[in-house]
């Protein structure tokens, strides 16, 4: 046989092998037995939710290998639209984002995905995961039937789907099933023609054959507008829940089918001025026991929770956002470290199946870098022409993020005084249209800090001609329910006194990009003096840099950064935008510093944006590196009642 011959031989016989192993790889659900079938066998999933966004890609490994090694056969992701199609048809899919990469490495080690690509996603995740550019029309219908969203969704699933494809179980990937939109029995909007075209579009993409399904709350409630025909639905419900009755609403659904309950809830998410959220143990296991003994799939929501790093956190309507920390009381901290309820949870998992042999990977190590003196850079109004790349818009009202075409961070208003105020005048936001909270200053002056429906109105004082700057922060877009619609910005005008202020010229200010692009360290030997103390400072970029010796075994390690008497703003570094932080409110103190963001080849610069007063008073500027996380810092300032009320309307998440 000629080498030719052999080689067209050989690669015929490769190819009726892969052939045939797919064609023996199925999962499908089994009516007549109430269970999944993959590979034609009896088959329960125990799996445990993990986001790839919020965590960097180095640890995805040590996570995905934890979770194995706790005893779990399948892992549980979303897909955030916003994360990886910023602007229109421009997307990204590398590095922290290369979702492919992710899925694979779940397979290597042995985990089965189940896969919920949204389009919208909740998860605590800015708007939810949709973009924000969707607002560019702003009367849309969001998660509808509307045209115009309609096409968004087609195009954004019609790059992403076919990426999926090569993953599903019959085609030799990990993916056994795929969630259609999320939750939708708690949207107000509950129109079947938007379900019907996603389970279509899903359909179209990725096959008849594929397992596709709904989530909602345990309540027939929710199951009216949130299930489908042709779409296996399943439920979500807490610890502490009761397991019969809330199986007994999925069965209302379907009446044959395996039970799921696709988010059993292992902690639960915090907001700023809330007490850290903690739900034990003991609590967590003996309610997985209950669901595992009666042949029930479970999705622990989260195993992990992981970080919202930059901007990325939502926020619950009334106006409430969530910190950077998404550790969720989870079995596996943000940071990774295994806990007493890792465990708790393993030990009930072995009752019901063969747990994998081999040693836990441990705990991350941490490492106390100590304190780092900071130094006072430049305020935000003094470098204005440096952070705003695309230069002033103008006009006589304000205008939103969205219209400067800006989606997360800053932007920076500016106005005059049309009056002489020589005694303190209302400076309000009469139609609650802060989005989400402004730092006012009159000719340089802090003036104080206008609140979504918190702080309405401020006094001012100033001649007539006194510039007034305005610095807007979108603190994260509502994430649940029917405001997702969450424009930033000023929506609507302020008024001093009872007149409206016109002439507005408006800065988008990119602030990572100048971080990024080393912009403020050229300017640290120019600024030395520190801010005077005062109870209100004017926003300003702080600098410090320290050193990881290159001879010291196994540095750099994780971290958390502190920043005792610092009040609220955001931290980069090396450039890295860690997130935000604000211990005067709390719960959450510390912040999350993976080791992939340092280095030991350079100093490490951090750099702050502080918003409303930093502690320089000579010594004590610094921020401090430690080894310990504080995530449940006492707050005084907390909504009880409106919190408790959110829980029990939503837990359904």
């Amino acid at each position: 046989m000629s080498s030719l011959r052999l080689g067209r031989f050989l690669l015929l016989l490769l190819l009726n092998h892969e052939l045939s192993l797919s064609a023996s790889r199925s999962f499908s659900v089994d009516y007549q037995n109430d269970c999944f079938r993959k590979d034609g066998e009896k088959f329960r999933y125990i799996s445990g939710s993990i986001h790839y966004s919020r965590m960097p890609r180095a640890y995805w490994k040590d996570r995905l290998l934890k979770m194995y090694m706790a005893g779990l056969n399948a892992i549980q992701t979303y897909i955030p639209w916003n994360f990886h199609e910023e602007s229109p048809g421009r997307y990204s899919f590398s590095g922290d984002r290369d979702v492919e990469h992710f899925l694979q490495l779940a397979q290597d080690i042995g985990l089965l995905v189940i896969l919920r690509p949204g389009p919208y996603i909740c998860a605590e995740w800015d708007m939810g995961g949709l973009p924000a550019w969707l607002l560019q029309k702003k009367d849309i219908v969001l998660r509808s039937s509307d045209p115009d969203y309609i096409a968004a969704v087609d195009s954004w699933m019609g790059k992403l789907l076919p990426m999926m494809k090569p993953y599903l179980y019959q085609n030799g990937g990990p993916i056994i099933s795929v969630q259609v939109e999320n939750e939708y029995g708690s949207y107000f909007a509950c129109d079947y023609n938007y379900m019907r075209h996603l389970s279509k579009l899903m359909r179209s993409y990725l096959g008849e054959e594929t397992v596709l399904f709904t989530t909602d709350g345990a309540s027939l409630g929710f199951l009216k507008c949130g299930t489908i025909q042709g779409v296996y639905a399943t439920v979500d419900f807490g610890a502490g829940s009761n397991v019969s009755a809330a199986f007994n609403v999925q069965r209302h659904a379907e009446p044959n089918g395996p039970l799921v309950n696709s988010e059993y809830y292992t902690g639960w998410l915090d907001l700023w001025g809330s007490p850290h959220s903690v739900v034990s143990s003991t609590k967590v296991a003996k309610t997985l026991n209950e669901i595992l003994a009666i042949g029930a799939n479970v999705n622990m929501y989260m195993f992990i929770g992981g970080t919202n790093f930059g901007y990325w956190n939502g926020a619950v309507a009334p106006y409430s956002p969530q910190p950077t920390s998404y550790d969720y009381d989870a079995p596996l901290t943000e940071a990774g470290d295994l806990t007493e309820k890792y465990f708790a949870i393993r030990e009930v998992i072995k009752m019901y199946r063969k747990i994998p042999e081999g040693i836990i990977p441990p705990s991350s190590p941490k490492y106390s870098y100590g304190a780092v003196k900071m130094k006072l850079l430049q305020t935000v109004s003094e470098a204005l022409e440096t952070l705003s790349f695309s230069g002033p818009v103008e006009s006589m009202f304000p205008q939103t993020f969205t219209d400067l075409k800006q989606a997360f961070g800053y932007v920076l208003y500016r106005t005059e005084l049309p009056v002489d105020c020589s005694t303190p005048t209302p400076l309000s936001s009469p139609l609650n249209g802060v989005r989400d909270r402004a730092y006012v200053s009159v000719n340089g002056v802090a003036a104080g800090i206008l609140e979504r429906n918190k702080v309405l109105t401020i006094n001012v004082t100033g001649k007539a001609g006194s510039q007034v700057d305005v610095l807007v922060e979108n603190m994260g877009r509502i994430n649940y329910g029917k405001n997702i619609n969450d424009f930033k910005g000023l929506v609507y005008n302020l008024t001093l006194g009872n007149v409206a202020l016109k002439g507005w010229t408006m800065y988008s200010l990119s602030i990572d990009e100048a971080i990024n692009q080393g912009i403020f360290w050229e300017m640290i030997t120019k600024s030395s003096d520190q801010l005077p103390p005062t109870a209100l400072s004017l926003p300003a970029f702080y600098g410090g840099s320290f050193i990881i010796p290159d001879g010291i075994p196994d540095l750099p390690q994780d971290t958390y950064i502190s920043l005792p008497k610092w009040r609220k703003g955001q931290v980069w570094i090396n450039g890295f935008n860690l997130g935000r932080y604000w211990p005067s409110r709390g719960p959450q103190v510390t912040l999350f510093v993976p080791a992939t963001v340092l280095s030991t080849d350079a100093p490490n610069n951090v750099t702050i944006l502080e918003l409303e007063a930093a502690p320089c008073l000579s010594s004590s500027c610094i921020v401090d590196f430690t080894t310990t996380p504080i995530l449940n810092e006492t707050v005084k300032y907390h909504h009880k009642q409106r919190w408790a009320k959110f829980r029990a309307d939503l837990f359904g998440h």
